[in-house]
C-alpha cells in the first residue's frame, strides 16, 4: 500500500509537532466552516417568519386586521404556545442529533456524518415547505433539528482536528462567523418576501436551506478524512494519507512523519490513563476523575457543557429568535424586519474581529472582556426600557437608544463568545473522548437553546398568563451574563498556540487562571519512547499499542 514503508519515531522538539501552515489547509476549514450556516440560516429565518402577516393568518385563521382597530392589530399574532413550540422544537431534534453524532462520527468517520446529517436535514426541510399547518410543521423542524445536530457537533470536531495550531481557533471562528452570515441571509430572504400575500412568503425562506445542504454535503466528498479519526481507529496508513493531504506535504515528509507520531503517542497515553472497554463503558469514560481535577475527563466534559450552556445564557438568541416580535412591542417601531436586519448586519461584522483577537489575546481573556461589556450593554438596555423608553412613554430618542445598545451587545458576542465557546469545546478533549466530548457540549447549546425558546415567549408576551417582561428581560440576561463571566475566569484554560496534544499536557501540569503562562516542554512521542523505537506506518492496530506500550516503559 502506498507509505507502506514510512517509519514514524516522532520529535523531541516542541517546535516540530506539526507542519507548516498552507493555504490548502485554510481552504479545507474554510470550506467546512460553511456548516455554520445551516446554524445560522435556521436561526434567523423563524424569526421573521412567525411576524409576517399571512403566516399568521395561515396558522391562526384570524383574518388581517384594521389598521385603525388598535386591539384587532394587537390581537393579530400566534399564541405564545405556537411561538414556543415551532422555535424549540428544532432545538430538541438537535439536542439528540448532536449526542448520537458523537458515536456516529467514531463509527463512519467525520466528513460521512456531516454528510449524513445534510440527508436527514434535506428531509426535514422538504416537510417544512410543504406545511400549512403545525401539523407538518412541527415533525419537519423535528428532522431537520436531528440533522443539524449531526453537522454543528461535527463540524466542530472535525475543524479542530485538522486546523493548525497557530490558526486553530481563527479558523474555527469562522464556523461562527458563518452562522452570523446564515442569520443575514435568512433575514435579507424573509425581508423580500414579508408582504407577499400567499405560501410563498414563508416557504421561499424555508426552501433556500434545500441550497445549504447541496453544497455542503457535495463539497464535502472532496475533502479528506481527519486523521485523528485513523489514528483512533488505528489505520496509520490512511491517516498518514489524510495527514499528508490536510498539510500539503507527502507522507515520507519528516513534518508528516512527526505529527503523525504525536498524535499516536497521545492516543495511546491517553488509553493508558482511560483505558476503552464497552460502549456504555466508552460514554461512562467522559465523566471518569475527580471534577476538582483540571485533566480528567469529568473536569473537561463539565467545562465543555458548561461552556455552551454559558454561551445560550447571554440571551443573544432572544434578540434573533423573538427580536421582531420584541421591537414591535417597543411601540414607535415602523419596521421592525428593518431593525431586526440591522442588528444582524452588526452581527456579521462583528465577527471577523475575533479572528485577529482569539489569537492576539487568546480565548480566555476575551471570553472574560466580552462577558463583561455585555453585562454592562445589557443592564443599560433594561434601565432606560423601565424608564424613557417605556411604551407608555412613545419616546423615540430612548427607544433609538436601547436599539444602539442592544447592538453594542451583539458586537461583544460576536467577537468574544460567539467564536470562543466552539473554539474551547473543539480543543479540551483527548482523542478517545473527543467526538462524544464535543457532542455533549453541542447538545448542552442546543439543549439550553431549547429551553430559552420555549420561555421567552412567556417571558415578553403579553396574553394573560405571560410575564409581560419587555425590556425589563435584559436584567435577567445581564444577570446571566455575570455568571457566565465568572465562569470563564475561574474554570476556562488557556489553549491559543497549543496543538491538541499540547493541550492535553497543560491541563496536567496547570491550573486555568495560570494556563497563559504555561509552555509546552516535552512531546508525547518522547515520553512514550517512540522517538527511540519508531513505528511502521503498516503495523496492524494491535501492534501499534504494543510498540508504544513498551517504549513507554522503556523511556
Amino acid at each position: 500500500m502506498p507509505g507502506g514503508g514510512v517509519v514514524i519515531s516522532g520529535t523531541t522538539d516542541t517546535g516540530r509537532v506539526e507542519a507548516p501552515i498552507t493555504v490548502r489547509a485554510y481552504l479545507i476549514c474554510a470550506f467546512a466552516a460553511f456548516g455554520g450556516i445551516f446554524f445560522g440560516y435556521d436561526t434567523g429565518w423563524m424569526s421573521g417568519v412567525l411576524a409576517m402577516p399571512y403566516f399568521i393568518r395561515q396558522y391562526t385563521g384570524l383574518p388581517y386586521p384594521d389598521s385603525t382597530d388598535d386591539a384587532a392589530v394587537k390581537a393579530f399574532h400566534l399564541p405564545s404556545s405556537d411561538q414556543s413550540l415551532t422555535t424549540s422544537i428544532l432545538s430538541c431534534g438537535t439536542f439528540f442529533g448532536a449526542i448520537i453524532a458523537g458515536d456516529v462520527a467514531d463509527f463512519i468517520g467525520r466528513r460521512t456524518t456531516i454528510i449524513t446529517g445534510c440527508g436527514i436535514f434535506t428531509v426535514g426541510c422538504i416537510l417544512q415547505t410543504a406545511s400549512t399547518s403545525l401539523g407538518l410543521m412541527v415533525p419537519g423542524r423535528l428532522i431537520c433539528g436531528f440533522g443539524v445536530g449531526f453537522i454543528s457537533a461535527i463540524v466542530i470536531l472535525y475543524m479542530s482536528e485538522i486546523a493548525p495550531k497557530a490558526v486553530r481557533g481563527a479558523v474555527v471562528a469562522g464556523y461562527q462567523f458563518c452562522i452570523t452570515i446564515g442569520i443575514l441571509l435568512a433575514n435579507c430572504v424573509v425581508y423580500a418576501t414579508q408582504n407577499r400575500d400567499d405560501t410563498g412568503s414563508y416557504r421561499i425562506p424555508i426552501a433556500v436551506q434545500f441550497l445549504w445542504a447541496i453544497i455542503l454535503a457535495l463539497g464535502l466528498f472532496f475533502l479528506p478524512e481527519s486523521p485523528r479519526y485513523f489514528v483512533k481507529k488505528g489505520q496509520l496508513e490512511e491517516a498518514a494519507a489524510a495527514l499528508s493531504s490536510v498539510r500539503g506535504q507527502p507522507i515520507d515528509s519528516d513534518y508528516i512523519k512527526d505529527e503523525l507520531a504525536e498524535i499516536v503517542a497521545n492516543h495511546e497515553y491517553e488509553l493508558q490513563v482511560v483505558p476503552q472497554t464497552t460502549w456504555l463503558g466508552s460514554w461512562a469514560n467522559c465523566f471518569k476523575g475527580s471534577i476538582f481535577k483540571g485533566s480528567s475527563n469529568s473536569r473537561r466534559t463539565t467545562v465543555g457543557i458548561l461552556m455552551q450552556m454559558m454561551q445560550q445564557l447571554t440571551g443573544i438568541n432572544f434578540i434573533f429568535y423573538f427580536g421582531n416580535v420584541f421591537f414591535k412591542s417597543l411601540g414607535t417601531i415602523k419596521n421592525p424586519f428593518l431593525i431586526s436586519l440591522i442588528t444582524t448586519l452588526v452581527n456579521v461584522l462583528s465577527t471577523p474581529i475575533s479572528f485577529w483577537t482569539v489569537e492576539r489575546f487568546g480565548r480566555r481573556k476575551i471570553l472574560i472582556i466580552g462577558g463583561t461589556g455585555m453585562v454592562i450593554m445589557q443592564f443599560i438596555v433594561g434601565i432606560i426600557g423601565v424608564t424613557a423608553g417605556r411604551e407608555s412613554q412613545h419616546n423615540n430618542s430612548a427607544v433609538s437608544a436601547m436599539i444602539a445598545f442592544i447592538c453594542f451587545n451583539i458586537s461583544f458576542f460576536a467577537a468574544t463568545w460567539g467564536p470562543c465557546a466552539w473554539v474551547v469545546i473543539g480543543e479540551i478533549f483527548p482523542l478517545p473522548i473527543r467526538s462524544r466530548g464535543v457532542g455533549l457540549s453541542t447538545s448542552s447549546n442546543w439543549f439550553w437553546n431549547c429551553i430559552i425558546a420555549t420561555i421567552t415567549p412567556y417571558l415578553v408576551g403579553t396574553e394573560s398568563n405571560d410575564a409581560n417582561l419587555g425590556a425589563k428581560v435584559f436584567f435577567l440576561w445581564g444577570s446571566l451574563c455575570c455568571l457566565s463571566t465568572a465562569f470563564a475566569y475561574f474554570l476556562v484554560p488557556e489553549t491559543k498556540g497549543l496543538s491538541l496534544e499540547q493541550v492535553d499536557q497543560m491541563l496536567e501540569e496547570t491550573t486555568p487562571r495560570r494556563s497563559a503562562a504555561w509552555k509546552p516542554h516535552k512531546t508525547f512521542a518522547s515520553e512514550m519512547g517512540l522517538t527511540e523505537k519508531g513505528l511502521s506506518i503498516s503495523a496492524p492496530a494491535g501492534e501499534i499499542h504494543d510498540v508504544v506500550a513498551s517504549g513507554a516503559t522503556k523511556a
